[in-house]
């Protein structure tokens, strides 16, 4: 799942409701950087998270 996140994609956090919906800002190798509303930047190795990808600005 990981190959495919881009810069501007909205995605959740399966295991952090609370942090909110999150875009991509980017994704080196393995490790994304993603901004959550309630959680700021985060840099999540997807080896070990799937995050879940949201279409449209409700998820």
């Amino acid at each position: 799942m990981i190959e495919i996140l881009e810069p501007g994609m909205l995605v959740r956090h399966p295991e952090h409701e609370d942090w909110g919906l999150g875009q991509v800002q980017s994704r080196v190798g393995r490790k994304v950087t993603v901004n959550f509303e309630h959680a700021g930047k985060v840099v999540i190795d997807g080896t070990h998270v799937s995050l879940r990808l949201v279409f449209g600005p409700e998820g």
